[in-house]
C-alpha cells in the first residue's frame, strides 16, 4: 500500500522561527526558520517511509476566505521581516532537497492538504500529514494521520477522540461552536470545549444543536440562539477544502 507524506510548511515555518534562537548566515542573514525547516523535513525523510511526499505553504494574497469574512485572520500581526527574509530562501532550499513545494493562489495550505489527501485516500492509500494545526484534525479517518514533530504527537481517529473529546467528523462543527481565535473567527459567545463536546454527545451534529437551540437552556442556549445566522459562515470558513 503506497503513502502520501505532505508536510504543512506553514505550520512549521512560524513555530520554527520562535522556537529556534537567533541564527545568521555569515552574511548577517537570519537563518532560524531556515534551520528548523530543513532539519524537520531531514527528520520526516527518515522516520516516515513514504512513496511519495511534498511540502505545502500558503501562498501570497487573499484567499476565498477573506473575500466571505473581511476579518479573517485580521488579528494577526503582520509577518515578522525577519522571516519573511527567510522565505525565499528556505523555498529554494526545500526544492533542492528534493521536495515538491506547493504553494496554491486564492486557498490556504490547509485546502492544498485537504485535497491531496482526498485524492490518496479514494486510491486507497495511507496519507500521513506533518502539522501543528488543529484543524487539520477533521481530515483524520482510516487512511490519514496527523503527526506533529514538535511534541512528536501522532493522531490517528482514537486520538482526535482522546484530546478533542469528538470524531474528526465532528471537529468541524465543535470548532464552529467554539470559534477559533487564532483565525478570528467567532465561535458562540461563553462556549468552550466542554459545552461543545456536551451538546454534540446529546444532540450528534452542529445540525442536531441549530433544531434543538431553542430547548437549550441558560446563558449558553440564549447565546446559541443569537448565534445562528453566523453559524453557517462559521461552518464554511473553519471547514477545509477537498476539492480545489
Amino acid at each position: 500500500m503506497k503513502t502520501l507524506l505532505l508536510v504543512d510548511g506553514s505550520s512549521y515555518l512560524y513555530r520554527a522561527f520562535h522556537a529556534i534562537g537567533e541564527l545568521r548566515s555569515s552574511k548577517g542573514e537570519p537563518t532560524n526558520a531556515i534551520y528548523g525547516v530543513i532539519n524537520m523535513l531531514r527528520r520526516l525523510h527518515k522516520d516516515v517511509p513514504a512513496d511519495y511526499s511534498a511540502c505545502i505553504f500558503d501562498a501570497k494574497g487573499k484567499t476565498f476566505r477573506d473575500l466571505e469574512y473581511e476579518q479573517y485572520k485580521a488579528n494577526r500581526p503582520p509577518m515578522p521581516d525577519e522571516l519573511a527574509r527567510q522565505i525565499e530562501p528556505l523555498h529554494e532550499a526545500i526544492r533542492a532537497l528534493g521536495w515538491p513545494l506547493l504553494a496554491i493562489e486564492g486557498v490556504e495550505a490547509d485546502d492544498v492538504i485537504g485535497t491531496l489527501a482526498e485524492q490518496a485516500r479514494s486510491r486507497g492509500w495511507n496519507c500521513v500529514i506533518s502539522t501543528g494545526d488543529k484543524d487539520l484534525a477533521q481530515l483524520v479517518n482510516d487512511r490519514v494521520t496527523l503527526i506533529n514533530t514538535m511534541d512528536d504527537s501522532v493522531m490517528d481517529r482514537s486520538g482526535v477522540v482522546a484530546k478533542f473529546g469528538v470524531p474528526p467528523e465532528r471537529i468541524i462543527d465543535y470548532l464552529t461552536l467554539i470559534g477559533d481565535a487564532v483565525d478570528n473567527v467567532p465561535g458562540v459567545e461563553k462556549v468552550g470545549p466542554k459545552t461543545a463536546v456536551k451538546w454534540l454527545a446529546e444532540h450528534g451534529s452542529l445540525d442536531g444543536i441549530v433544531a434543538a437551540a431553542d430547548s437549550i437552556k441558560g446563558v449558553a442556549g440564549e447565546n446559541l440562539r443569537k448565534a445562528l445566522d453566523w453559524l453557517p459562515m462559521g461552518r464554511r470558513l473553519i471547514t477545509v477544502k477537498l476539492d480545489c
